[in-house]
């Protein structure tokens, strides 16, 4: 089992006619994701991706005529509002989007809607998800990760990917990896991945990677001391970070003394999560059990 994508993804590409949707929709057919439609206004009845993937001028559309259950949008910030809204109003169950620099105005508008039609966001500005052997949706490169018993949720792509290859250079795979982005809101958050991690069988070990900002990490901790029964080892980027600065991510920032790593790290080491002191860590902790 994997959480969230797997070889049952039906998946439609909203944007796929630019630039990068077009790119990264041959590097998840490669992987052999099944992405089985693109949505462009005006462009329907075109084929992209050397004409492996039908055009549709509607999410609509494409989910009635491929039976789509996931999308992944790669369009400009000032249409990924209407992006994500048009998704749901299609019915499909995920959505996932890539786009960064999305307003913050816009977010709580498509946060409030989708939550209301029951629709899973994950994003914006987010890497997406990785199940290995299974699906990629998303931009996290597919080649760095193997299937196995670690889940891992972040909210740094780079970070991601650092922790992932460590991982499989470990020779310890993954279940599922997913990146949650690191705005201030967004759809899927560290509460909502771990509750499908511990509830999947497979998962067997969790890697938590966060950042300053926000209270998320604190959260998390205490759904670890309530319900979770599998071991999490963490690392909180940004350790070094005056405050007031944003560093990266518009939800990386410490205002009025919350959101500091010193007081994520405690409310983690507090639990039991172990938490590393650096990314290259992580592997070697899960590996010693």
């Amino acid at each position: 089992m994997a959480i969230l994508v797997d070889k049952n993804t039906r998946l439609v590409v909203q944007g796929i006619t630019g630039r990068e949707g077009e790119f990264h929709s041959i590097q998840m057919l490669e992987y052999g994701t099944q992405v089985v439609a693109g949505v462009t206004p005006g462009k329907g009845g075109q084929f992209a991706c050397n004409g492996r993937v039908p055009v549709f001028d509607t999410m609509r559309e494409a989910v009635e005529a491929t039976e789509a259950n996931t999308s992944v949008i790669y369009v400009p910030a000032r249409f990924a509002a209407d992006a994500m809204l048009e998704a749901a109003d299609a019915g499909v169950e995920l959505v996932v989007c890539i786009t960064e620099g999305v307003p913050v105005v816009d977010m709580m508008r498509v946060k409030s809607y989708l939550d209301q039609k029951g629709t899973r966001l994950v994003g914006p500005n987010c890497p997406g998800l990785l199940t290995p052997g299974g699906a990629k949706v998303g931009i996290m490169p597919g080649r760095i990760a193997t299937p196995g018993p670690v889940g891992v949720v972040s909210r740094s792509g780079t970070l991601t990917y650092e922790v992932v290859y460590a991982l499989t250079m470990h020779s310890i795979g993954q279940t599922t990896c997913v990146g949650i982005g690191g705005d201030p809101i967004i759809g899927t958050r560290f509460l909502d991945v771990l509750q499908l991690f511990e509830a999947d069988p497979l998962t067997e070990y969790v890697v938590l990677i966060g950042e300053i900002g926000g209270n998320d990490e604190e959260i998390a901790a205490r759904f670890i001391a309530e319900r979770m029964s599998k071991p999490v080892v963490a690392f909180i980027a940004g350790q070094t970070a005056p405050p007031g600065k944003r560093m990266g991510h518009a939800g990386a920032i410490i205002e009025g003394g919350s959101g500091t790593a010193a007081g994520k790290i405690a409310a983690l080491e507090a639990v039991g999560v172990r938490v590393a002191q650096h990314p290259e860590q992580i592997a070697e902790m899960v590996a010693a059990g």
